[in-house]
């Protein structure tokens, strides 16, 4: 494994790096679920620019690293993103050194990353039609004129920089990885002759499951969500109520936290809670100090899908696992519902506890318990 890009030696890509001085500085905001991506190029991108920093995260509105990144008055931050506000970059750039803020990952996720922080909404905002196709030709892109990450900071950085000739060389470490990953996988053993699929009996959960099982803790997380048509009055998804139960041990978490900006219109009807019960809850600090009580280094937080878990990124462990995603590996079925997967493999116990988090958490442990491995004792 390389230690600079990360990549396996045989796919190494640092040999194609160029070294590529700006007067723009770029600060890159990678999703989380992006982090560890093989074929990303945030990583990448960061290794050419030697004034770009990458920062990990969700939400940017009271991190001191990234108001640090922005507040250079010499070189005024503006965002590269999509929206009806955006100037074409390309046709209109800003005048004069700037600080470029790029958000990578998959283009819902990159949505989600600046809907949710009004710090990156107040900057002003940039995007660009690409003038050619994309070269990124091993991740698929749900739109033609969308490109990487790397891609599109060539495309800008040679109008901000004014040398789009130079910046060019930002294509030859993403050539090489891609060539280095089409030319592994046509080397790849073959299939030559059909297989069967197996029985659902016969299908792996996922080995972290199995073999983790006793540090499994179920986790559902739920938010005040505020309607994306209300106009001003529209403010970020905030987590409101998060419970948690350890298989081994029997434990169990349940907090409420009292929202920031007030309660949305529809908050208690969807989570199933009195509305005098969620803004007499506890502040988001507590139930953070709460949780970390709670938590221990070794536990393997298991959820059905990943919103709940974004809503507390802050306070769970890096080792999660999304069931919902397991259930469809395991049956290549999609489930619509979590009450529809727990049907298929136990009796489905009449869930009473009030509130829509408790409930799904009873569901999420039912789930759990059927798929048990032999020769594991929980509580």
């Amino acid at each position: 494994m390389c230690t600079r890009c990360r990549r396996p030696t045989r796919v190494c890509y640092c040999a194609a790096l160029p070294t590529l001085a700006t007067r723009t500085r770029i600060v890159i905001l990678q999703h989380p679920r992006e982090r560890d991506m093989p074929i990303g190029t945030a990583r990448m991108a960061q290794l050419c620019l030697p004034e770009a920093e990458l920062h990990v995260g969700m939400r940017w509105g009271e991190s001191a690293a990234f108001a640090n990144a922005i507040n250079d008055p010499a070189r005024p931050a503006i965002l590269l993103a999509p929206g009806p506000t955006a100037r074409d970059i390309l046709r209109d750039p800003p005048l004069g050194p700037v600080t470029l803020v790029v958000v990578d990952g998959t283009w819902s996720q990159a949505k989600v990353v600046v809907r949710d922080n009004p710090c990156l909404q107040d900057l002003p905002r940039y995007a660009f039609a690409t003038p050619e196709p994309s070269q990124y030709r091993i991740r698929k892109e749900p739109r033609a004129e969308y490109v990487s990450t790397i891609e599109a900071l060539m495309h800008v950085l040679g109008v901000l920089e004014g040398d789009p000739s130079r910046f060019r060389a930002l294509l030859d470490p993403l050539n090489a990885m891609v060539d280095a990953q089409l030319a592994a996988q046509e080397s790849a053993p073959r299939r030559t002759s059909y297989r069967p699929p197996r029985a659902p009996s016969q299908r792996r959960l996922p080995d972290t499951f199995v073999q983790r099982y006793r540090d499994v803790v179920c986790v559902v997380g739920e938010a005040n969500a505020w309607p994306y048509d209300n106009g001003a009055e529209r403010h970020p998804d905030e987590l409101v109520h998060l419970v948690a139960h350890r298989l081994a041990t029997g434990e169990t978490f349940d907090a409420i936290a009292r929202p920031i900006h007030g309660l949305a219109p529809s908050t208690s009807h969807h989570l199933k809670l009195p509305a005098e019960c969620i803004t007499a809850g506890m502040s988001r600090d507590e139930l953070g100090a709460a949780y970390r009580s709670f938590a221990k280094p070794t536990d393997l937080v298991c959820a059905w899908g990943t919103h709940g878990l974004d809503l507390a990124d802050d306070l769970l462990p890096a080792d999660r696992l999304d069931l919902r995603a397991a259930a469809h590996r395991l049956l290549h079925k999609r489930f619509g519902n979590l009450e529809e997967l727990v049907a298929t493999y136990a009796p489905l116990a009449v869930v009473v506890e009030p509130g829509r988090a408790r409930q799904r958490l009873a569901l999420l442990v039912q789930l759990a318990r059927a798929w048990q491995p032999p020769g594991y004792g929980v509580a």
